[in-house]
């Protein structure tokens, strides 16, 4: 059966978008209210990322075209994709804290079905472990601290060394003053 030229633009949009993206998570949104939908949507844009409903068998035909088959297996009910060309965390840290937020862990209204990083299919587990981590900046700045640690012990040492000599030189001139006195 021939797919129409429609069709073809938005699997070669979707498999764009899977190829370019750093971060991508598949969710299942049944029973989402619109209220629930379009605060997701704003949070979301927020931090950068796009999020559109798909149609599973596109989706499907544009992961098999992108190598990425371990999708296919994950593409059943209602889908939508969360996509971020800029930061492969975001989509998972936002919609896990959208879930948290929203008490919806155990409902099954909005669930992480898959996600992909760096071009690699990742399970919802994995998802949820990615969201886990610390942000970027974070990571960065527990890096420079420790970067500086050893630098700040070294300054204290020689402080401390010059400390004691000093102390040592001001006892020295007090036991002359008591010997001259």
């Amino acid at each position: 059966m021939p797919v129409s030229a429609e069709k073809q633009a938005i699997v070669a949009s979707l498999k764009g978008k899977l190829t370019a993206s750093k971060g991508a998570v598949f969710t299942g949104y049944k029973g989402l209210t619109v209220a629930q939908d379009t605060e997701l949507r704003r949070e979301l844009r927020a931090a950068g990322v796009s999020y559109h409903v798909v149609k599973n068998t596109l989706t499907a035909i544009a992961a098999k075209e992108a190598g990425m088959e371990d999708l296919i297996s994950h593409l059943e009910g209602t889908t939508a994709l969360a996509v971020s060309s800029e930061d492969a965390v975001a989509p998972a840290k936002v919609i896990s804290e959208f879930i948290k937020k929203n008490k919806l862990d155990d409902t099954g209204v909005l669930v992480v079905k898959a996600g992909i990083v760096d071009g690699k299919v990742i399970d919802a587990a994995a998802v949820k472990a990615l969201a886990s981590l610390p942000s970027r900046e974070v990571l960065v700045a527990k890096l420079l601290g420790s970067m500086q640690s050893p630098i700040n012990n070294t300054v204290n040492v020689l402080q401390g060394v010059i400390r004691h000599a000093v102390y040592v030189l001001d006892a020295v001139r007090q036991q002359k003053e008591k010997a001259s006195a």
